[in-house]
């Protein structure tokens, strides 16, 4: 094994902890005792760079030579790294390469102040994607600050914009928002002064449309950053490099990479200044689509495993009745697709305009340069770009402009083309010709600058396209079962077959043993207990609609006649998935998801009406008592089938491949859904306690369901059956870490006799064995004589203690306390 393979596999497990002023360092090495004891190697921490003051996740960088203040800066990490040594854990943080913040006030990102102040003669120019080319009145560039709440004409006359001072020196005042004034402009007219700026102030409206520096999807507030430039990547990683070079960070994930210009790139010169550290890349990968093999880095962070681990425990014979029910309830379509396609189109039309406009302002001056590129006029371009990245289906093509064009990336473009062509054939010549440009077919001396630009800005684009249009509206509005409506997942795809899924865990293992797992992040639109809990829906659906059909009749008297009927569906799945949950908690969630929907409302024109319609209905169900006893009631029918779900996934997860996280307080059974409410505090003082009874050998569980209460509590028996499988697992991985992420961490299927089981091996000497589809198993009277062969020797449960001897083992006996078994061979070498 080389020493980078050494390095990843010292990685065996992560556990997420999302810092903030209110959890910062010091507050991170008081829970490391506690994580220690829960067995995983590595504290997985939120960024730690200086973000913009009282941040609450740490993505908005203002500076990348300090450590965040608001969490303790350097002295406090030092304590932490400290504490985490002692207790023999190391420290993965998550890196944010493609941006900063546009922070107010502006003077707290201290080189975005200099390039606004001194425009593209800043030594800081080079670090932000800003195209210079948009004039100003007096000829100057202007990076466009879309933050005035009117036209800058009206703001003038009202005196909302005046000059002021700051430390000294003259800056322009819109209320809470500060700009640096040009030397040498400060003594001119108020309506002067502001053309001879190096920015132009505008109305926060025009910003999708005519914005011109590159951000981070649509967010006006994050300024993409070029670290493709050396000098930029030096600068904006030093600190990092320099922590891993001490010793006080092991490792890395990186934040969409499939942002930056060179992804390959990036992963290659961090690889190369780390000596080739543990990397987990969030890269989201569609469908089947495998992870570049010349990326350096040790794999993803693990939506891919996300999706499959889930659909376990989803049933495809739930399928067909839970989509006649969405129809027949909603009136929207039985199919995802036409959804997609136009949740793209609206992204690319409205959101993304911005984008799109430089696109074709790139194509049109190649024509400028060279004859044979000109004749296509920017209306028919716009349309047929437009096309072209509704029809993409994944987030990114591989193109590298300069180096022969991979046949995995000139498919993937011609695919988009063929289905582009296909819903706009007067489009074609268009789209032929710019899919020549995206691949680097017209290699025009003279065009070849700009057509390599477009070719890299082209693949920035298709990624926010996808997350945009998929993941932050299409999933909004398209929801038979909204437990499947998950990043990167295929939504319309109920259920996974054993054999596909073991055939993914083989070839993950062996190509990327280390990469990361997860269940649940701080972007997950739904916990992993929330989702394990509605995958029962897809057993059960006849159950489900006769209580929907409850429900809406107890609520019939009251439901307000804007609400349409696919957002009540919505509300009906979060009630039984969170369930209990606060009012103010549902209330939060509905308003997020209706406005990313951007049907009746969105987050920049919302439509009071329908918002006061929404939250008013979601306050009156939570406080309707015929409402809560139905929802009860069928929360306590699913209940042990969800206790099955809860737990399997959870083993699966921590067993099956790679590296697993645990995401922060997904120990015990947390219901909580999209951010910000996934990001709250955790109670590690309550997980402590509960982790005392369990190594005293009060597990506090017993073979029912789970409590009602939401909170751990003494009657919880799913929290600590929960933070037994957690702990006993990682604890086992921690103890033969060769078994799971070693040179000799295979995986190989378990044989069973029963549908409802699944097993496999790692290690040759770690066996898992979980339940699936449990209330189908329950229908089935039970497991009868059902076996799991397992290899010669002696086993012992991690769970339970019990042991049991190779060859086909009854699982009515083995999974007799839990639906769920870890099974560690007793004369294993590695013991």
């Amino acid at each position: 094994m080389s020493a980078a393979e050494r390095s990843r596999a010292n990685v065996v497990s992560t556990y997420r902890l999302q810092l903030q002023p209110e959890f910062d360092f010091d507050a991170a090495a008081a829970v490391v005792p506690y994580l220690a004891r829960l067995g995983v190697t590595h504290l997985y921490l939120s960024p730690i760079l200086q973000a913009t003051p009282g941040s609450t996740h740490g993505y908005d960088v203002v500076d990348h030579t300090r450590l965040s203040a608001d969490l303790g800066g350097q002295p406090a990490f030092d304590r932490l790294v400290e504490a985490a040594h002692e207790a023999g854990l190391g420290v993965v943080v998550d890196v944010v390469p493609n941006h900063m913040a546009v922070p107010t006030p502006l003077h707290l990102n201290a080189k975005l102040w200099a390039v606004l102040r001194d425009g593209p003669s800043s030594p800081y120019a080079r670090w932000f994607d800003v195209d210079w080319s948009l004039q100003a009145g007096t000829g100057h560039g202007a990076i466009l600050m879309p933050v005035l709440g009117d036209r800058i004409g009206q703001c003038v006359e009202r005196g909302e914009i005046t000059l002021d001072q700051h430390d000294g020196a003259p800056i322009i005042r819109y209320f809470d928002h500060v700009f640096p004034v040009r030397p040498g402009t400060e003594h001119l007219p108020l309506a002067e002064l502001l053309d001879m700026q190096f920015y132009r102030l505008a109305f926060w409206r025009i910003a999708d449309e005519e914005l011109n520096y590159r951000r981070f999807f649509d967010i006006d507030t994050l300024a993409a950053i070029r670290v493709e430039d050396p000098t930029v990547f030096a600068a904006s990683h030093d600190l990092l490099v320099r922590l891993h070079r001490e010793g006080k960070v092991d490792g890395y994930r990186i934040d969409h990479p499939d942002g930056l210009a060179d992804p390959r790139g990036y992963l290659r010169r961090l690889a190369e200044a780390t000596g080739d550290s543990w990397v987990a890349a969030e890269k989201i990968l569609e469908a089947d689509e495998p992870l570049p093999e010349d990326w350096p880095c040790a794999g993803t962070t693990g939506y891919d495993a996300l999706w499959r681990v889930q659909s376990l425990f989803v049933d495809p014979d739930g399928a067909a009745p839970l989509l006649r029910q969405w129809t027949s309830l909603t009136g929207e379509p039985e199919t995802l697709q036409p959804v997609v396609d136009e949740a793209k189109r609206y992204i690319v039309d409205q959101v993304l305009a911005a984008e799109v406009v430089r696109l074709v302002e790139l194509v049109m001056a190649m024509g400028e340069h060279d004859i044979n590129l000109r004749d296509f006029t920017r209306r028919r371009l716009t349309r047929a770009l437009g096309e072209l990245l509704v029809a993409f289906d994944v987030y990114r093509a591989y193109v590298h402009p300069g180096e022969p064009l991979a046949p995995e990336a000139e498919e993937i473009v011609r695919a988009a083309a063929v289905r582009a062509t296909g819903a706009a054939p007067d489009l074609a010549d268009e789209i032929e010709f710019l899919v020549g440009v995206a691949l680097g077919s017209h290699r025009s001396a003279a065009a070849r600058a700009l057509q390599d630009e477009f070719c890299v800005r082209f693949q920035q684009t298709t990624g926010p396209v996808m997350a945009k249009g998929i993941e932050d509206t299409a999933f909004y509005r398209w929801f038979p079962l909204v437990s499947l409506c998950e990043v990167g997942a295929p939504a319309d795809r109920f259920g996974i077959a054993e054999d596909t899924f073991h055939e993914w865990a083989a070839r993950a293992t062996a190509r990327h043993p280390a990469a990361m797992t997860t269940l649940s992040t701080h972007d997950t639109k739904r916990t992993e207990d929330v989702r394990a809990r509605l995958g029962v829906l897809s057993e059960l659906p006849s159950v489900w609609e006769h209580t929907v059909s409850a429900l809406r009749e107890a609520t019939a008297a009251y439901r307000p006649e804007p609400l349409d009927p696919a957002t009540e569906y919505l509300l009906w799945q979060i009630l039984v998935g969170a369930w209990p949950i606060e009012a103010d908690r549902l209330v939060e969630f509905v308003t997020k998801a209706t406005r990313e929907a951007k049907r009746h409302t969105t987050w920049t024109e919302p439509n009071a009406a329908y918002d006061e319609a929404v939250t008013g209905f979601a306050r009156a169900v939570v406080a309707d008592e015929n409402v809560v006893r139905l929802v009860r009631a069928f929360v306590d029918t699913i209940a042990p089938y969800d206790r099955a779900n809860v737990l399997g996934q959870k083993l699966v997860q921590l067993t099956c491949t790679g590296v697993p996280d645990v995401y922060q307080g997904t120990e015990l059974r947390s219901l909580t859904l999209v951010d910000p409410d996934n990001r709250r505090p955790v109670d590690f003082t309550e997980r402590v306690r509960l982790l005392d009874r369990l190594d005293a050998g009060d597990s506090g569980a017993s073979s029912g369901g789970a409590s009602s209460d939401g909170d751990a509590s003494e009657g919880d028996s799913l929290d600590a059956e929960k933070l037994l499988v957690t702990a006993a697992t990682l604890r086992c991985r921690a103890a033969h870490p060769d078994r799971f992420v070693g040179p000799d961490a295979g995986y190989t299927p378990l044989e069973t006799t029963s549908p409802h089981a699944l097993g496999f091996l790692r290690g040759g000497a770690v066996a898992t064995v979980v339940t699936r589809l449990s209330a189908g198993l329950a229908a089935a009277g039970g497991w009868g004589s059902a076996t799991v062969d397992l290899p010669a020797g002696s086993w012992t449960d991690e769970f339970t203690g019990q042991r049991v001897d190779g060859g086909k083992v009854r699982l009515d006996r083995l999974l007799a306390q839990r639906p769920v078994a870890l099974l560690v061979r007793a004369d294993d070498p590695a013991a």
